[in-house]
């Protein structure tokens, strides 16, 4: 497979999982929505439409390791998600240690309040978006 160009992220969670998309050649994500899910589980219908509309080379899902990068108990989980996301879809899913995404994008969110730019973004979603542009830091520059 050549380098995915563009991905969806997932900030995996046990009521709700944001998503982000972004692209490997600006390197960017953004928020897309939340997708709610009981006790983990997401409408599979409802991921599926969104696959099918975005159509992405690759799928991102976030790790939530402790801080001393030891598995915790919802890192076992996402990576469960990961499996099931790759065996229904059959698209490349990589995991990503998105340790401090969540607190990042409420940071965010408050700032951007202090500062009167305030716009209603779910923090799942940004946070989706913060371990996606992790992801992509990491990988090699892609070739035009």
């Amino acid at each position: 497979m050549s380098a995915p160009r563009l991905l969806l992220g997932f900030d995996y969670g046990s009521k709700q999982i944001g998503v982000a998309v972004g692209q490997a050649i600006t390197g960017q994500a953004r928020e897309l929505c939340v997708l709610k899910a009981q006790n983990g589980v997401p409408d599979w219908n409802q991921l599926e439409r969104l696959l099918k509309e975005w159509q992405p080379d690759a799928l991102v899902v976030g790790l939530p390791l402790n801080m001393d990068g030891t598995p915790s108990e919802m890192s076992a989980r996402a990576e469960k998600f990961a499996r099931r996301l790759h065996g229904r879809f059959n698209l490349p899913v990589f995991t990503h240690d998105e340790r401090l995404t969540t607190f990042e994008a409420k940071g965010r969110r408050l700032a951007e309040g202090q500062r009167g730019g305030y716009r209603e973004r779910p923090v799942d979603a940004l946070a989706a978006a913060l371990l996606l542009e992790g992801w992509l830091e990491l990988q090699p520059a892609p070739s035009l």
